[in-house]
């Protein structure tokens, strides 16, 4: 069987596939700052035979956490003579532009650990001043002096020719065999100098932690005899062997979240759905993504912390486009110092939890409102819930304040988490210049099928696609998802009068570095294929639009089909083309793909009954109606040919579906959950 493990930072959710297309899944408490304890805890829930596990796939949270909790290691910057501060200078862009005080993010390398050396290359990668070999040995005894644990290597021009980059990592090596080093040319041959430095030196930060980390894990899965072959999850969708993870760890930043984008993508094209929004709502955070014809959308201008009044952190890896706030299941409310409520981003986590976990939480989060709202059942809760302590919560720190009845605070609670989110599908929809009208949303995590149906109603979206097991939906992604890696390299040319030969050249060098590197994976070359994109832009811009390219050699008459699609795609992106100006390349972006064995889901029996067994009727408070006698349906029990109209609820141990009144549901042929808004009239293919 194939196992995927997704360790969030309220629960570790675990999916398998056997071989016949069955598909189990279970759940447990995250365990910080040991997580791998929380793998080995939902291992032993799923009670799945170990020894029949041939695949093991990982994603976690440990990179993310240790860089936005600043918890990485002492390291130490070297960079070419003049350099010192670009991490301090970094962009002149303010978000906050009318902020005086506004402050840029401080370098996680403070200034006395970032030294100079005197080497040179210029533009086109060629010598000017050999690297100083002297001054490095100083600067290696002085970091050894500080009780460094890493060093970040990053000289200017490297990404044309790494030749000075290579001289100091074996010398450090030789001369300090015990530190972890990270030069830039590892992490991306893509120019943009801050940007460079910056992922190298995040890379370094977070890199014997992971180490740390994945090791822990290897040896836990050993003492209990898994010998799968053993992977992890990447930011681009793929995923990579333990061993290379440990050397680009910052390839794992949104290791989880990417998984269930993937998943969407994945389920898309077994339903017929090529438009696609991924909604994802754990216990901390919100995501969402866009899939446009089946294809998710990859940059590599990746920020960590960024909001819409701080600048973040940019790393130069390549990244799923998503957009992520503070806003889960766990996300408290608060009032500020003007007295207005707030949702997030602080959340309860897995310890203490909400109030109604009984574990100690003393303030109000969304679960705790939809517990009021009658939207969830105590009796689902893993632990025992007091209900009367949750009201009295949700009274004494939310509802007296406003003068409300506790379930009007708690409704208050979900419209302003609901008004979070809807802004952040927006980001990528509308902003984007996308109708949400023409995609389906696919909903997962433990409270997307519960919010998605108010945001779809919201937003004109017809369809919501409640996946199989979707409150552990990103561990499903990755076990469909196929090993994968991006070779990104800067190569500035105008597209008129282009050395065709020396740019296929270019691209058979990409493809033999992915070939090289899958092989040593033990990955036979027949399983690897191939997707080409080139950023592109007008001459005299500044930024780019990623163009998908054929994969055959470059010829005369396919410039100009690649130049139309380029002006195609500039003008969805910025709203206009200018078809008289020249037209440069900037990065060639060879993606590869190793394709692994996926089992095939198993097709559910239908029923000629077309009412589901109902469960139970519970009050649940609407938006727009207050209380109402709601019919509540277990999930368990619906099989393809049911079909339920709203007001309803559909719960599992896991997660509930709240149905307005509008809403239609059934039951496809997979056992996915189908919601219409405004009848089924809205279906688009056959069950």
């Amino acid at each position: 069987m194939r196992v995927a493990t997704d360790v969030g930072g309220t629960f570790t959710d675990l999916v398998y596939v056997k071989e016949n297309g069955e598909v189990g899944f279970a759940k447990s408490s995250t365990t910080p700052p040991r997580f791998e304890e929380g793998v080995l805890n939902v291992l032993n829930e799923s009670k799945i035979s170990l020894e029949e596990i041939e695949t093991f796939i990982h994603g976690t949270t440990v990179i993310i956490n240790a860089l936005t909790e600043r918890k990485g290691v002492k390291t130490g910057l070297i960079t070419t003579k003049g350099f010192r501060d670009v991490l301090e200078i970094a962009r002149g862009n303010r978000p906050d532009l009318f902020n005086v005080r506004y402050q840029k993010p401080a370098p996680v390398v403070p200034r006395y650990l970032r030294k100079e050396v005197e080497e040179r290359l210029n533009f086109k990668g060629e010598i000017v001043t050999p690297l100083d070999k002297e001054q490095l040995k100083e600067i290696i005894t002085e970091f050894k002096n500080e009780k460094l644990e890493a060093v970040a290597i990053a000289f200017l021009h490297s990404y044309r020719n790494p030749v000075h980059e290579k001289e100091a990592v074996e010398m450090i090596k030789e001369l300090w065999p015990e530190v972890s080093i990270t030069a830039s040319y590892e992490m991306t041959k893509e120019w943009r100098e801050y940007e460079r430095t910056n992922t190298v030196v995040m890379n370094s930060y977070v890199k014997p932690i992971a180490s740390s980390y994945i090791n822990r894990l290897e040896e836990k899965l050993a003492d209990k005899d898994v010998t799968a072959k053993k992977y992890i999850m990447q930011s681009n969708g793929g995923t990579t062997t333990f061993s290379l993870a440990k050397e680009a760890p910052i390839n794992m930043v949104e290791s989880g979240p990417v998984a269930g984008v993937f998943g969407s993508a994945i389920l898309g094209e077994i339903i017929g759905e090529e438009n696609l929004i991924a909604f994802d709502v754990g216990g901390t955070t919100a995501k969402c993504s866009l899939i446009e014809n089946g294809h998710v959308k990859i940059t590599t201008d990746y920020h960590i912390e960024r909001t819409e009044k701080w600048a973040g952190y940019p790393l130069k890896v390549p990244v799923v486009d998503i957009v992520e706030i503070g806003n889960g299941g766990g996300s408290i409310a608060w009032l500020d110092p003007a007295g207005s409520l707030r949702v997030g981003p602080h959340s309860a986590g897995a310890v203490p939890g909400p109030v109604a976990y009984g574990q100690g939480g003393e303030e109000p989060t969304i679960t705790d409102a939809n517990l009021i709202t009658g939207r969830l059942s105590a009796k689902n809760f893993t632990y025992p819930v007091d209900l009367q302590k949750v009201k009295k919560v949700m009274e004494e720190k939310i509802a007296n304040h406003f003068d409300l009845q506790v379930e009007e605070a708690a409704l208050g609670i979900i419209r302003l988490a609901n008004s979070n989110m809807l802004n952040a599908l927006k980001l990528i929809s509308v902003r984007k210049g996308y109708d949400p009208r023409d995609f389906t949303m696919v909903a997962f995590g433990g409270g997307g099928p519960l919010h998605a149906t108010f945001l779809a109603k919201e937003l004109g979206i017809r369809k919501v696609v409640i996946p199989v097991a979707s409150a552990v939906f990103s561990a499903w992604g990755m076990l469909m998802t196929d090993l994968r890696q991006d070779f990104i390299k800067t190569y500035v040319k105008l597209l008129d009068g282009m050395n065709l030969n020396e740019l296929n050249i270019e691209w058979n060098h990409l493809e033999e570095q992915a070939i090289k590197q899958y092989v040593q994976e033990g990955m036979e070359e027949t399983n690897i294929i191939f997707s080409k994109y080139a950023d592109m832009r007008y001459v005299g811009q500044e930024h780019t639009v990623k163009v998908p390219v054929p994969n055959d050699k470059w010829s005369p008459e396919m410039i100009q089909q690649i130049i139309a699609s380029f002006h195609s795609l500039h003008e969805k992106a910025y709203t206009f083309q200018l078809p008289e100006t020249q037209v440069e390349v900037v990065n060639l972006h060879l993606t590869a793909f190793g394709r692994v064995n996926k089992p095939e889901i198993k097709k559910m029996k239908a029923t000629t009954d077309k009412h589901a067994p109902l469960k139970e009727i519970r009050n649940v408070f609407y938006e727009e109606t207050g209380w109402v006698k709601t019919n509540v349906y277990s999930r368990n029990e619906l099989v393809p040919g049911m079909k339920i109209s709203g007001p309803a609820v559909i719960e599992d141990l896991m997660s509930s579906i709240l149905l307005y009144q509008t809403q239609e549901l059934e039951i496809d042929r997979y056992g996915n959950l189908l919601i219409y808004n405004g009848g089924m009239e809205n279906a688009k293919y056959e069950n």
